[in-house]
């Protein structure tokens, strides 16, 4: 399956780094708003602003200034022509178009009109825009709403604030009397015109205001500019680093796969989980040491041509190796045509489980063997392999020996040799265990003993078993049969016989012994 790790980890790599452009880019458009938004609210404020003052002046104007001077008539006349009559003032209108006049030539941004639909006769009539058309209609019919029009550019902000220009008792005086008014019908509390604030605002320049917040933008983006980048560049090491390690995890995987070949597995294990060091130390423990050969093996070997004796020996070295990992053994070695292995370390279920388990795994051998000798015949092979098994248990040194730069992980002692001494007295297809095999597994088996016996290098005498069989459920033993000559290859195992077959294993028996009789 493909390791989809690294893709992923790019995918969310490039997410994550467009997320933050798109929040680099939120900035200014962001801060753009809240300059336009702050913009549009400071000109409401200045235009009503203004607007209140030019009206209160007005206001102020023509109760206190004209309306006095019209109650005491004298040389002092109110008029909007002031400026050609000597002595004369303006009338509040006059004077708001005047001060706005002046408000507008000094502030470029403003922009002031007092402005109505009924024009005096000698003036010209004003340009109204539907705006202020609106804004007359609206006042005439509501004269305290408050109507403001906004203006936006991409990098400016224009508010039209209106307000109603009210007719007082002594401007309803003034123009229904005066010839020049083209109405004289006016009403005290009537809109005669609007009184128009226009501010402009170059917003983007306000922008300038928030230097340090920008300044502060300005270096976060620069600071996320750099961790991003550091964070591809991170992120590229760390995709390289995961190759190489990868690559290096698979020639370990390969390479660890090729060393547990020549180790068994427990020692393998042992190894590569940490639970054993690869130093010189052995401890010295009770074990049951299996040991087996092939009878006459130098014989057969003169007898095969060397690719077939190999391919042989390689199908019987697995066949029993896998019996033994069945079991829990751990197999030391092959010597030649020879297996040790050994019950009770790495892993142990205790003595007497160890020397059963043993015990189950060299009969299951036997049982093996005898199948792989019967394949081998049909193939052709006319003299397959005849196999001693001996038993034993007792202390033997287990651990690693050698040195720092070459050990071996094996067992050492008497009672190592003594298991192979006993195998060598056995026949070919027999195992034979010591007395002190025998009182761990006699619940399991029956056994023969046989005469004590002394070994080579052996002081006391030996008491060898041989083994006839695994015990029945019933407690019975079986006894098992095992011989292999020119012309006969037996074996019988009265355990794995059914019912229903021995009447024709009794019918081949005596048709086989009635054969020798005519023979004879």
């Amino acid at each position: 399956m493909p390791n989809t790790r690294p893709t992923n980890s790019r995918a969310h790599g490039l997410a994550l780094t467009a997320i933050v452009i798109v929040l680099l880019l939120g900035l200014p458009f962001t801060v753009w708003l809240d300059v336009h938004n702050l913009t549009e609210n400071a000109l409401r404020r200045q235009a009503d602003d203004l607007n209140s003052v030019i009206t209160s002046v007005r206001s102020y104007y023509a109760k206190n200034v004209v309306s006095r001077v019209l109650a005491s008539p004298g040389s002092t006349k109110v008029t909007n022509d002031y400026q050609s009559v000597p002595g004369a003032i303006p009338i509040p209108a006059t004077l708001s178009l005047e001060l706005g006049k002046v408000i507008s030539e000094q502030q470029k941004s403003i922009d002031y009109r007092f402005v109505s639909d009924y024009p005096f006769k000698n003036r010209a009539p004003h340009d109204l825009d539907a705006f202020e058309q609106h804004a007359l209609t609206a006042l005439r019919a509501e004269p305290l709403a408050s109507l403001r029009e906004v203006e936006n550019s991409l990098f400016s902000v224009r508010v039209r604030a209106v307000e109603p220009i009210v007719m007082g008792a002594a401007c309803v005086a003034c123009h229904n009397t005066h010839p020049e008014s083209p109405k004289q019908d006016w009403k005290v509390g009537d809109v005669r015109g609007i009184q128009e604030v226009s501010i402009t605002q170059p917003f983007a320049a306000n922008i300038f205001s928030f230097k340090y917040l920008l300044m502060y933008f300005v270096l976060m983006a620069a600071t996320a500019a750099t961790f991003l980048l550091l964070q591809r560049r991170q992120a590229a090491q760390i995709t390289a680093m995961n190759g190489e390690l990868e690559t290096a995890n698979d020639f370990l995987a390969s390479l660890s796969i090729k060393i547990s070949r020549y180790l068994s597995p427990q020692i393998y294990k042992s190894i590569f989980s940490g639970q054993r060091d690869v130093v010189v130390h052995t401890e010295r423990k009770k074990l049951t040491i299996f040991f087996s050969d092939i009878k006459d093996f130098t014989a057969t070997t003169e007898r095969l041509q060397p690719e077939q004796i190999t391919l042989l020996l390689n199908e019987y070295f697995t066949e029993m190796s896998a019996i033994a990992l069945k079991y829990g053994g751990t197999i030391d070695k092959f010597v030649g045509d020879a297996m040790l292995i050994f019950f009770g370390d790495l892993e142990s279920k205790g003595e007497a489980e160890d020397a059963k388990a043993c015990v189950r795994m060299a009969i299951e051998m036997q049982h093996r063997v005898a199948e792989l000798n019967t394949k081998w015949r049909n193939e052709g092979v006319e003299y397959p392999f005849r196999v001693r098994m001996g038993i034993n248990t007792g202390f033997c040194n287990v651990g690693n020996f050698g040195s720092a730069d070459r050990m071996d992980y094996t067992i050492i002692g008497a009672e190592a040799n003594l298991a192979a001494r006993l195998q060598q007295i056995a026949e070919p297809g027999q195992l034979m265990i010591r007395y002190e095999t025998y009182a761990l597994v006699r619940g399991i088996l029956s056994a023969r003993p046989l005469p004590p016996i002394t070994m080579k290098g052996i002081s006391r005498e030996i008491i060898p078993y041989v083994v006839e069989g695994l015990l029945d459920a019933a407690g019975k033993a079986s006894a098992i049969f095992s011989e292999h000559t020119a012309g006969l290859d037996f074996y019988l195992d009265s355990t794995m016989v059914d019912a229903r077959e021995t009447e024709h294993i009794r019918s081949v028996l005596q048709r086989a012994l009635e054969t020798l009789s005519r023979r004879s």
